[in-house]
């Protein structure tokens, strides 16, 4: 797994190993990430994370609990997110994000475990990231993607360079409102955060080169209908499906 850090953050104190720091700006990325998912990330048993948790638990990075269906959640503390130089608030999971939360962590997992993305050292760019930088000022239809995809320039891949957007479609929204966001992600100009006059400059070049919607059966075939909206933007939406461990136990599909 490579960690994702922004430019200006500070690593947690030298006495956690390597594994530890990348797996504590992962979780504190996502939010919140269910045991199985922390094993995966850190590549290591179900077992041996329970264990890295415990420590994390101990230095008060994180906590860890039955929150939901299925395996504990881990979430960082206020004193490990700290440690990680992140700004975020520290907050239990919600309840009822608990399933997106898994199958965003899922998607992101399931694509950095490809050899092209570690071979391009892409780096993955995630909602809580964005929302930070827009410090609290996103409007009431500005939607934020669940993650973005940056491809360094020069890595060995026809994509180098591009900027994608990531979409985790769990549940059904109208066609309408599927077709506006992609819309509005297709036509961005600006960065998140970035002056709202600048979000979407004509003339200018797309932030986005694509927008990846990841679905599950029941949202597929409303993303499908909203593409065949997009018009000429068509073109840069790809839709696949969920990685089977996206699912919750015990959430409806």
């Amino acid at each position: 797994m490579t960690p994702s850090q922004s430019p200006g953050a500070h690593p947690p104190p030298r006495h956690l190993a390597a594994r530890d720091i990348a797996g504590l700006l992962f979780v504190a990325d996502m939010y919140g990430v269910q045991l199985d998912q922390v094993a995966t990330a850190l590549g290591v048993s179900q077992s041996r994370a329970r264990a890295v948790v415990l420590a994390w638990r101990r230095a008060r990075y994180a906590q860890s609990g039955r929150i939901g269906p299925g395996v504990p959640w881990v979430w960082l503390t206020r004193a490990g997110l700290a440690a990680c130089g992140l700004p975020f608030p520290a907050a239990t999971p919600a309840l009822a994000r608990l399933a997106h939360l898994r199958a965003v962590t899922a998607v992101r997992l399931a694509l950095e475990g490809t050899s092209g993305y570690l071979a391009a050292g892409a780096f993955w760019r995630s909602e809580r990231r964005l929302r930070a930088r827009m410090g609290g000022r996103v409007g009431l239809r500005e939607h934020i993607p669940d993650a973005e995809v940056h491809w360094p320039d020069g890595a060995a891949v026809a994509w180098a360079g591009e900027c994608w957007a990531i979409e985790a479609e769990l549940t059904r929204k109208t066609v309408a409102r599927t077709a506006a966001i992609m819309r509005e992600i297709l036509t961005r100009t600006g960065d998140y955060g970035c002056p709202p006059a600048q979000a979407h400059l004509p003339g200018h070049p797309p932030r986005h080169a694509r927008v990846l919607y990841l679905c599950s059966p029941a949202a597929r075939p409303t993303v499908a209908r909203a593409a065949g909206l997009a018009g000429p933007l068509a073109a840069r939406v790809e839709i696949r499906d969920l990685p089977p461990a996206a699912a919750l136990p015990g959430a409806a599909q």
